[in-house]
């Protein structure tokens, strides 16, 4: 019979084996190993089908390696340790990490769901109790008992009338809690959902949201009316003010009567609508659909069938309006309006609910477990003094149990009260709820972190990914350092770079090198003439601008490398074309003080820009020879017989 224990290495063994053969090292560089993985990855990300410059797997072989060489250098540098790259890298993992800590599965669902319900409009009426911020309990358990107590009252009692009396809406005083047609994101979410999902004519159970507990009554459901464009004609009105509203109804309709005798509606809405945020834009408001104006206003904007049409006055809690129709359109398709979506589902509570989804997952994955006794000592401690104060953090400082664990690795009391005393935002007395509310968020905070750590080990592309962040920002840095700004301020190389190849740079055509100088008056161009032939070449522009001119600019300058054809004064004065050069009149006296280039260039400030992209080059190709004689790099040519293409 074979030993428990041999048996065991030999599977391990094998298992490691096994391993090792699914991801081999395919180089070393400077010692230290490139899996194959790594280099598969790259390489086809950087050889797909729309690549214009596809290479042969060896040609990418020996790029990789440049690459690589590059990235050890910073690393031996000590770049990959500065405060700047650990920074940008950071910044870099927090976004990619997003899409890994949530159920994208659940954030998917989220977005259909908001595009179906955005198909539909719901016309609701409600009743409100509110549930004041950082409630306690008590308020809690008042707010569901009168909300119940109503809830009762509506199985005899009208709706409108209950509304109208027992709502703590502040509108339904006008409206008998009637709040028209909404569509997605036009209420908070778990109203929008209720709403949603109660049949037309009913009344639904109570619902929670972020203002307090609602009951709402369904009236209708009707196809979505997509967006209009609309311009407007308003005058104001104020409640009470019967003087103030009988001349806005007496200026709108005379306005309406000018409007329909032909008068351009955008220069009325200009010059005479109170709405002076629209009415600068010839009175065009933002696109928009159902539930984003008060409903008078949208009613009338949506009946209006064609392009051009105009309303009667209509009348708004606001005030007088005449709506004039610019465009309409039906809504979009779900690929059209999905990064919309998206953005609107970030900004809205159901952002939590892919989140919320994964982290059930985790405590499931992870195998969390909570030590319920060691967390009841935290309600205990409340009984003398409810509240999260001094008093209470000093109690709470010397307990040290172990309060839970997931994924084999044990948290304290300690820790969690050291989570409360930094998160600690309320003064107001608290229950056990509270201390559950707040270890809820201290276990979510830990699950993400520990998940976040994982990342590498459980996703190969975001493991890829990462290394592609690191070696990215790690390259340009040592590049910029030994190659492009070096190239960029080492003056006395470029110089020797050009000197040694001036002959690449000749030049097909003449050119010219030089000032051109305007000049006011006569005078002006006598002395700026006699300037110019006693002064040094690299000092005529100062000397001319410092003595010559003052509070008037008396004389201009232009200076370049010019080919005939792109500066008239040259081409007259220097090529001596047939073309005859008409000065301007605020500046008639003209001269040019330079020298005929045939074809080749003074120096290398002639033609910079192509010789310092030359002499990176250089830089470059000597900088690679000096990394290969540095560090040793082997390839292993059988496992990079095996690189799959996509």
């Amino acid at each position: 019979m074979k030993s428990p224990v041999i048996t065991l290495l030999a599977l391990l063994a094998l298992s490691s084996s096994s391993f090792a053969q699914a991801d081999p090292v395919l180089m070393t560089i400077n010692g230290k190993p490139v899996m194959k993985s790594e280099f598969e990855y790259i390489y086809n990300k950087n050889n797909t089908n729309n690549s214009l410059d596809k290479k042969t797997l060896d040609e990418y072989v020996d790029l990789f390696i440049n690459f690589k060489l590059k990235v050890e250098e910073a690393k031996t540098q000590g770049i990959d340790t500065t405060k700047s790259f650990t920074t940008e890298l950071s910044g870099y993992r927090s976004q990619l990490t997003k899409p890994y800590l949530t159920d994208s599965k659940v954030d998917e669902e989220l977005l259909l769901e908001a595009y179906n319900r955005s198909k539909e409009d719901v016309d609701v009426s409600h009743i409100l109790v509110r549930i004041p911020q950082n409630a306690t309990p008590a308020d809690t358990l008042k707010a569901w008992n009168d909300i119940n107590n109503i809830g009762k009252r509506l199985l005899k009692e009208d709706f409108n009338k209950v509304a109208k009396a027992s709502s703590e809406d502040q509108s339904a005083e006008q409206n008998s809690g009637r709040l028209g047609f909404i569509s997605a994101f036009r209420t908070v979410y778990p109203f929008e959902t209720m709403a949603y999902n109660t049949p037309v004519g009913a009344i639904s159970k109570p619902v929670r949201s972020s203002f307090g507990y609602h009951i709402l009554k369904i009236h209708a459901h009707r196809p979505s009316l997509g967006e209009v464009l609309v311009s407007h004609i308003m005058k104001f009105t104020t409640q009470g003010d019967e003087e103030m509203n009988k001349k806005a109804k007496i200026s709108i309709d005379s306005i309406y009567k000018c409007v329909k005798a032909g008068g351009d509606f955008g220069k009325l809405a200009t010059e005479l609508s109170q709405d002076k945020g629209s009415a600068v834009k010839n009175g065009e408001l933002p696109w928009f659909g159902t539930g984003r104006m008060v409903p008078e206003f949208e009613t009338a904007a949506f009946e209006l069938k064609n392009i051009g049409d105009v309303s009667e006055p209509i009348k708004s809690a606001y005030g007088w309006h005449i709506i004039k129709l610019i465009d309409k359109k039906g809504l979009a398709s779900f690929d059209e309006l999905k990064a919309e979506l998206e953005r609107k589902v970030k900004r809205d509570e159901r952002a939590n609910k892919g989140q919320d989804a994964f982290l059930n997952k985790l405590r499931a994955d992870y195998n969390y477990q909570v030590i319920q006794p060691n967390v009841t000592e935290f309600y205990c401690l409340l009984a003398v003094k409810p509240a999260l104060d001094s008093t209470y953090f000093a109690k709470i400082s010397s307990l040290n149990k172990p309060l839970f664990s997931f994924a084999n690795k044990k948290y304290t009391q300690a820790e969690f009260a050291d989570f409360l005393k930094k998160n600690n935002n309320t003064d107001k007395s608290i229950a056990s709820e509270m201390i559950d509310q707040k270890l809820n968020a201290f276990v979510n905070k830990e699950l993400l972190s520990f998940e976040d750590s994982q990342l590498e080990s459980k996703h190969d592309d975001f493991k890829f990914l990462m290394q592609e962040y690191h070696d990215g920002i790690l390259l340009f840095e040592v590049s910029n350092k030994e190659v492009w700004e070096k190239a960029s301020k080492d003056t006395d190389g470029l110089e020797k770079y050009f000197k040694g190849h001036q002959e690449v740079y000749r030049w097909e055509k003449p050119h010219y090198k030089g000032r051109v100088i305007y000049c006011k008056n006569k005078a002006t161009f006598k002395l700026a003439k006699s300037l110019v032939k006693k002064s040094p070449n690299d000092s005529i522009d100062k000397y001319l601008r410092t003595r010559l001119n003052d509070s008037v600019q008396y004389v201009k300058i232009d200076k370049g490398l010019y080919v005939q054809g792109e500066n008239k004064v040259i081409d007259n004065m220097a090529f001596k074309t047939k073309e005859k050069y008409v000065p301007a009149t605020d500046y008639p006296f003209v001269f040019i003080s330079g020298k005929m280039l045939k074809n080749t260039p003074e120096d290398y400030t002639d033609v910079r820009g192509l010789v310092t992209a030359d002499y990176q080059e250089f830089l470059e190709k000597d900088w690679i020879k000096t990394l290969r004689a540095k560090y040793p790099v082997v390839v292993k040519q059988d496992v990079l017989k095996t690189v799959k293409k996509n």
